[in-house]
């Protein structure tokens, strides 16, 4: 695995787990916004 696509990994491990606290404390906009970054990750990756 190379050093981007670990820190990719990290990254997004990091981000799904603020989006699981984010459910957890009912705030929907922080959820949007993690999502939205999550999304936004994903797409560099995918190039």
């Amino acid at each position: 695995m190379s050093a981007a696509t670990s820190r990719t990994t990290l990254q997004v491990d990091d981000y799904l787990d603020l989006l699981n606290l984010a459910v957890k404390v009912g705030d929907l906009k922080w959820q949007k916004e993690i999502k939205s970054r999550l999304q936004y990750i994903l797409c560099l990756q995918s190039k």
